[in-house]
Formats: structure tokens, C-alpha cells, sequence
């Protein structure tokens, strides 16, 4: 499916046009169009994918989906939401939805002490479309619900006042036009080495390479719902990797790790005599099977048959080892008869490439033979459905080549076995996979959010959330005895759903390991031991006991935190406890996306104690949608984020917060106005005593968001406590001096500069990086900056190493309130 029916919103009595497009060998004969999942009657023998709805009525409102067909099957589209309002309702109210922004320490709003203020958000909604439209095709540019009108208020703090833009009015305007972005790494699954200058295609059209640390960027194309990407190794070492990459529609960059497997060493054959090559005996395991491969099977692209040696890889993913799971190709999926898009559950994939041995040059072959042995297949009902499978490049989905059926016994010692056996033939397609359809399907709820307080307006968005399916030893559900699949989501602002084997008989048939990562960054999920709790999990008893929680670390404190296994109970429909979530019924994904917040999910959340942000202008980093056109922005360009960090040294016998404050600087719209503020704890060298560093990010200097002129910020980094400046970077105070004007500096307990406006590097203590992802940004920056080079990265902090100002502290600073509250009283140019 090529082209996908998108979302549309009518008035009542309008019109609207639906479009699809299959492609496919031979094409598509017919399409037929569905309301809610009914055919629609008269829409049976259409040969082509147009749906006109003329005159549109209430009742017409629902989703609709197209089915092409041809002599080689079928495929559904994604499905499409078609919104009908009544004459004159308005689609956007003009009164913004709460949003709440958490204000500095030092600025509660209540007697509680809560720091929470309602900014207000306008939902990105679409607004009503013309009629008139020249196609009725692909998506609509159109109208959507936005922000009309801000104002700036005052808000108290600290015996000061704290300027605020809030939404004050909502309003149907153009719809922000974000560009769709899929960022990431490749590298080889054994080593890590990055993949340099790789190719990378969608589909049959070749994109790009990848960079020389194994870096990519791919826009997705507008109509896009499923993208499928290809990397090839140039010298051929590694297997090429077919992946289905994440990405959020809203806009932005979605982060992505790609692994690609080694090529096994290739075996040498004699092509005019039979071989057999095992498959997944590596690792002192019992091989899963074998490829026989008969006298004179190899042949050339001609046909011309090639008895001489052969240079025979064959590389097989073994899901008995859980390391393989991430570099698996595809998501494991196929379409129906009915072109529905469903999962399968693997025992081993294998990809293969013969080789002339004196040439090199490739060669086919087939029918070979591929011998399963049935003694590897766990669950009894599996023997009867397991079929041979090679994976479309193009379109990233499995198809079938035939199916295995029980044979007589094995050869040489293994006469007492019972083999599934199966035939192919190896052409231009070279991966293949021993699978069955797995129909015990649910989907699970998940949300991620900004700190471990989980509060609902502080959900991220854009988080790459990743579930394998595991089989667990009888007996034993946290020892997994192989994976069975894999899939991976993004977070909306409802958090996400996702995909998983489950059983209702029972609960630990199958089991799922979920990870979260935002920007490459792996979120923490919520402890397990030595105490599990419901309220934090998120998941009331009695169900949570059935699901078996437990965190990566459960049993050995050792290991990282950023997992958690859970039993996929398939919730039974007549016990009230298992109605509301966290899992769901495969039948039953429209009912998990639109979960309440106070419905069963589990949780991930980013470990933040030692920051904050505050920006005068709200915006969502995680949500690119959210982004205001304001000259305060902090961000000026919602395409490109460029993020700026200073590394600040601190002598003193413990770490010590340090604020950014930014104003404007040399912008007559801006100057003297805040943009907002930076807090960041010092992390201890380990290398030097008595000696801390903290990178800082403060706000580039730049053009503004209407890029008609450039703003120097005025950036003041102050530290907590008594602290003294004794140093400046020399390169970095003679650039500053040779470029006009100078910020003052008499007060010693800060520093302060006008932001330069070109990239400084890691010799002026400076750190700038631009990217799609603001997150990731920010993540690249900090890491440079801990390890104090322009192209490193580090988590350790090498305090003497690209510094830009240094400052000597006190053993007991005074109060944080005291602090902050100069800082906010102090003059723009102080």
C-alpha cells in the first residue's frame, strides 16, 4: 500500500474524497472500501482507490480503510478517521485546555508549595476542509486549531517577579507543516564498529549513506505510515539490515539504534556434490536445523548450471540468544488473505550468500531443502502451522514460500528425531525465517513521563518504547527461554500501545521485556524491590500480582534499571479487575489509545533531580507541535535546534548547582527581557579532589524566530554559595573582546558574557551542536562537554579538560532562596 486515506473533517452536508493505492506483481484488479470495518455496499468491483462521499451525514462519520486485490493476495490500508460536525459546531474551542509548567524552586503559588502554573494549550486538532479539493488525495495542509493570542504575565517569586507567556485564546489557523524525521547509528551487533558510508534505501530508491560514526538521517516522505529502511554494507561484511523504524506523524526526530549482524566466514563446496550447512549451532547449541543442498543446485543468474567450489555464508539468527533480538531485520510481520498486517513469532531467520569461488560472483540456487528439528519447537501447536518465510526488502514484510511438514528420521545420529522439512529456492531474495502466525494477540499500554512524580501533564512525547516477546522456561518466567518478536512505538501525548504475544489460559505462556529510550537517552522504568508498589508501578492489585512485574534489577542489583518484564495475561473480559488496562485485547486497540490517564499503564521516567528548565515561552521538546513563534522563544527555528552549553569548573568539597540566566542581549525586541533559565548540578571529577564540573546550556546566539536579526544573549552563569571567579578561558575572553560589546563581569561571583554567535569549540569551553532533536542535542552537547572535546562523548565529568570559567567555593553555601533571589533581582546587565 503505497498511498493510505487520510484523515479528513467535514461539516454536515459537505463532501469528501478517500484515496488509496496498492502497488504490486501483478497489480491490483480491485479495491473495496470499509466504514467501522463493514463493506460498503456498491464499492466491491472498483478498479480503482477513490471513494467520493457526497452530501455527508452524522451517522457517516467513523473510520474507512481501503482492500486491494489481485491473483497474489490482498492488503489493507491504515485506516482513516473521518470527523462530521454539525453546521456551525465549532471544531476549535476558542478556550485553551489546561497545561501546567513547573515554575523554579524558589516560586511557589499557593500555601501548599506547589510550583505548577496553567500555561494553557490549544489542541492540534484539524479544523473543517473545503470541499473543493483538486484530488481529494494524500493529506490536507488545511486548517488546524492553534494558538491565537498569548500574553505575557508576572508571576511572584522570590520577592520578584518572573515574566510568563500563557495561552489566553485558541483559533483555526494553517496547520504547522514539521519536518518528519528518523535519526540514528548503525553499527555491527558484535563489535559496535559504526557502519561507515553505508547505502541506505527505502524501498528500491537509494536515500543516502550513512556517516562516518555510523550516523543517518531520513525524512519521511508525507504519506509514509509504515517506513521501511534498508542498510547495506559496501564491503559486504555485515548481513544488510531491513528495518521498520518508529516515527512520530506529529513532526520532529525520532532516535533509532540500528545493529547489523557479522556474516559468518564462508564455508567452501564442491558445487557438483550434496552439502548440508547446520543452522544455529553456534555457541555449543543444538543446531535448530539445516539446509541440504543437493549435486549441481547452484546456478548462475544465466541458469547455467556451476559445479565448481562455492563460497557458501549462512548467518542464522538464533532467538535462543537474546542478544540477536535487536539485530533481527523487519518487525516480524506479514500480510493475510484478507490484507491485514499480522505478526508472526519466529525460531530462527537465516540469511545466505553464494559466491563463485574464483570470481566471487553471486550465484542462485534451489530447490534446496531446509530440515527444522521439531524437537525445537516449544509449543505443540506450532508443528502444524510452521511455514518458510522470505522477507520483501520493499515493503518489509514476510512472504510465504511454503510450508514444513513432519518427515522421517534424521541422518546419521540423529535417527530417532523427527525433522520438519521444507523447500526453497534462493534467487534475488537472500533472507528467509522459520515462523508461524502467532493469533494470541494483545496490546499493551505504556506511558512515559518527565520524573518519577508521574504526573499527567508531564508525560513525554517521542519516546521510542520497545516490547520483545519472550518464551519463558516452564516454570520459570523470568529465565526466557527464546524471543519470540519485536516491535517498537513512539509516545503521543496519550502515551502508546503496544503489540504482544499473550495467553489467557496462562499468564506465562509469554512474557515481554520493555525498554523506553527519548534521543538515544534510556529512561528508567519503576523498581520492583524491595517493595513492589502498585500506586508507583502503575497497575492496581490484583492484576498486577498476575502480571508478575519486576524490574531488570529484581534480582541483581547489579544491573541497569531501564527494563522491566511483565507476564502478557490476556485480561478475561468477565472479571473486573483486568478491564482497565494496562493489557488489552488485540480487538480492543481503539480502547487503549484513548485509555484515560488514571487507567492501569506501566511507566517509564527520565532521572532529572540534578536539572531544570524554565522557559518564558512553554514548549514541549518531546512535542514539536507545541512550538510558539515568539521572539522569547528559546528555540527560534522549529526545524533545526541548536544547542549551546558552557562548562564551568568548581573548586570547593562538594558539587554545587549552577543557574543561566538569559536575556536579551543586542536585539532592540528582546533586550533585557528574559528567555529563560538553566540549572545544573556539578558532577565530581574522579580524577581530581575537591574538584566538580557542570555544562550549563544557555541560550544560543542567533537569529530570532522571524530571522530578520541577530540576538547576542546575555548569559550570566552564576553558581549556588559562596563561590569566587579566579579564571577565565583565555581564548575565550580574547573573543569576546575582539567582539563587541562586553558584558560586565565586576561582580565575582558570576560570569557573564554576550553569546558569540559563531560555533565555538571545546578549546573556548564552549560546546554548540544542531540537530532535528532537540533532546538529542542537548545529549550530544553534554557529552562532548563532560569529556571536554568537540567530538567525544563521555559520562564522566574531566573537570580540568575545555573549561571556560572556573570558580573557587566555600564549604557551606547559604540558602538556595537566597540565591536564586538575586539572581532573579539583579539588573538585565548585571
Amino acid at each position: 500500500m503505497v498511498l493510505h486515506p487520510a484523515a479528513k473533517v467535514r461539516e454536515a452536508g459537505q463532501d469528501v474524497t478517500f484515496c488509496c493505492k496498492a502497488t504490486g506483481t501483478p497489480a491490483p484488479q480491485k479495491y473495496t472500501w470499509y466504514h467501522n470495518g463493514t463493506l460498503l455496499e456498491g464499492t466491491a468491483q472498483r478498479t480503482s482507490g477513490r471513494l467520493a462521499l457526497r452530501g455527508l451525514a452524522p451517522e457517516q462519520a467513523g473510520t474507512y480503510h481501503c482492500k486491494a486485490t489481485s491473483e497474489a493476495g490482498a492488503i489493507r490500508s491504515a485506516p482513516a478517521q473521518l470527523t462530521v460536525l454539525a453546521q456551525g459546531q465549532p471544531s476549535c474551542r476558542a478556550e485553551p485546555e489546561p497545561s501546567l509548567v513547573e515554575l523554579p524552586s524558589e516560586c511557589p503559588q499557593d500555601a501548599g508549595g506547589s510550583r505548577y502554573y496553567n500555561v494553557g494549550r490549544c489542541p492540534a486538532s484539524p479544523c473543517p476542509g473545503g470541499s473543493a479539493e483538486p484530488s481529494g488525495c494524500g493529506e490536507e495542509s488545511g486548517r488546524c486549531c492553534g494558538v491565537r493570542r498569548m500574553e505575557l504575565r508576572q508571576v511572584p517569586c522570590a520577592g520578584s517577579l518572573l515574566p510568563l507567556k500563557v495561552v489566553t485564546e485558541c483559533g483555526c489557523g494553517p496547520c504547522a507543516q514539521p519536518r518528519v524525521l528518523v535519526q540514528g547509528r548503525v553499527t555491527a551487533a558484535d563489535t559496535g564498529e559504526p557502519l561507515r558510508f553505508g547505502h541506505i534505501f527505502l524501498g528500491a530508491r537509494k536515500v543516502g549513506f550513512t556517516g562516518h560514526q555510523g550516523s543517518f538521517t531520513i525524512e519521511v516522505p508525507p504519506d509514509a505510515r509504515r517506513l521501511v529502511a534498508r542498510f547495506v554494507d559496501g564491503q559486504q561484511r555485515l548481513v544488510d539490515a531491513v528495518k521498520v523504524l518508529p516515527f512520530d506523524r506529529r513532526g520532529g526526530a525520532v532516535y533509532q539504534e540500528v545493529k547489523m549482524l557479522r556474516k559468518k566466514e564462508p564455508v567452501e563446496l564442491d558445487g557438483g556434490r550434496s552439502n548440508a550447512i547446520p543452522l544455529g549451532e553456534a555457541g555449543g547449541r543444538e543446531p535448530v536445523g539445516e539446509l541440504v543442498l543437493p549435486a549441481g543446485v547452484f546456478l548462475r543468474p544465466s541458469g547455467e548450471v556451476f559445479n565448481g567450489t562455492v563460497k557458501a555464508s549462512v548467518t542464522f539468527v538464533d532467538p535462543r540468544d537474546m542478544a540477536t533480538a535487536g539485530a533481527a531485520s523487519s518487525d516480524l510481520s506479514f500480510a493475510n488473505a484478507e490484507g491485514e498486517i499480522v505478526p508472526l513469532r519466529t525460531y530462527g531467520m537465516f540469511a545466505v550468500d553464494f559466491r563463485e569461488g574464483d570470481s566471487g560472483a553471486a550465484l542462485q540456487a534451489g530447490p534446496v531443502q531446509v530440515r527444522m528439528d521439531a524437537g525445537q519447537v516449544w509449543m505443540p501447536e506450532h508443528l502444524q502451522k510452521m511455514k518458510l518465510w522470505s522477507l520483501n526488502p520493499e515493503s518489509g514484510l514476510w512472504e510465504e514460500e511454503g510450508s514444513l511438514r513432519p518427515a522421517g528420521g534424521g541422518r546419521r545420529k540423529r535417527e530417532e528425531r523427527t525433522f520438519l522439512v521444507g523447500n526453497l529456492e534462493i534467487r534475488e531474495r537472500r533472507l528467509f525465517n522459520l515462523d508461524v502466525p502467532e493469533d494470541r494477540r494483545c496490546f499493551v499500554k505504556v506511558r512515559a513521563y518527565s520524573n518519577e512524580k508521574f504526573n499527567p501533564y508531564e508525560q513525554l512525547e517521542g519516546v521510542v518504547v520497545s516490547l520483545i516477546n519472550l518464551e519463558p522456561q516452564p516454570g520459570f518466567p523470568s529465565n526466557p527461554r527464546a524471543w519470540g518478536r519485536f516491535d517498537s512505538v513512539v509516545t503521543g501525548p496519550n502515551g502508546a500501545c503496544l503489540p504482544a504475544f499473550c495467553d489467557a489460559q496462562r499468564p506465562d505462556a509469554y512474557t515481554a521485556l520493555v525498554t523506553a529510550t527519548l534521543g538515544g537517552e534510556e529512561l528508567e522504568a519503576v523498581a520492583s524491590s524491595p517493595k513492589l508498589n502498585p500506586n508507583a508501578v502503575g497497575v492496581a492489585q490484583p492484576y498486577l500480582g498476575k502480571l508478575g512485574y519486576r524490574r531488570s534489577d529484581h534480582e541483581d542489583a547489579a544491573l541497569k534499571k531501564t527494563a522491566f518484564q511483565i507476564n502478557v495475561a490476556k485480561p478475561d473480559p468477565n472479571n473486573v479487575d483486568e478491564n482497565n488496562g494496562p493489557v488489552y485485547s488485540y480487538r480492543s486497540l481503539r480502547e487503549c489509545e484513548e485509555a484515560p490517564v488514571g487507567a492501569n499503564h506501566l511507566r517509564f521516567y527520565r532521572v532529572e533531580v540534578d536539572k531544570y528548565e524554565y522557559n518564558v515561552v512553554p514548549f514541549k521538546e518531546s512535542d514539536v507541535a507545541s512550538w510558539t513563534g515568539d521572539y522569547l522563544a528559546w528555540w527560534p527555528n522549529p526545524q533545526e535546534f541548536r544547542a549551546c552549553f558552557i562548562k564551568v569548573r568548581l573548586e570547593g568539597p562538594q558539587e554545587y548547582m549552577v543557574r543561566s540566566r538569559n536575556v536579551g542581549g543586542s536585539h532592540p525586541r528582546t533586550r533585557g527581557q528574559l528567555y529563560g533559565l538553566r540549572d545544573s548540578r556539578s558532577v565530581r571529577d574522579p580524577q581530581l579532589g575537591d574538584t566538580s564540573g557542570a555544562c550549563v546550556e544557555f541560550k544560543c546566539g542567533g537569529m530570532l524566530f522571524d530571522q530578520s536579526l541577530a540576538d547576542r544573549t546575555l548569559v550570566s552563569v552564576v553558581p549556588q554559595g559562596s563561590c569566587r571567579r579566579t579564571a577565565i578561558n583565555g581564548l575565550l575572553r580574547d573573543y569576546l573582546s575582539r567582539h563587541p560589546p562586553l558584558a560586565d563581569n565586576n561582580h565575582t561571583g558570576a560570569f557573564s558574557m554576550l553569546a558569540p554567535l559563531d560555533p565555538l569549540g571545546h578549546n573556548y569551553g564552549i560546546y554548540t551542536v544542531t540537530d532535528q532533536n532537540p533532546r538529542l542535542a542537548k545529549e550530544i552537547a553534554i557529552g562532548r562537554c563532560f569529556a571536554g572535546t568537540s567530538d567525544g562523548f563521555s559520562r564522566e565529568m574531566r573537570a580540568a579538560e575545555g573549561t571556560a570559567v572556573t570558580f573557587s567555593c566555600q564549604e557551606r553555601p547559604p540558602g538556595r532562596e537566597s540565591f536564586f533571589q538575586r539572581l532573579l533581582n539583579a539588573p538585565a546587565q548585571a
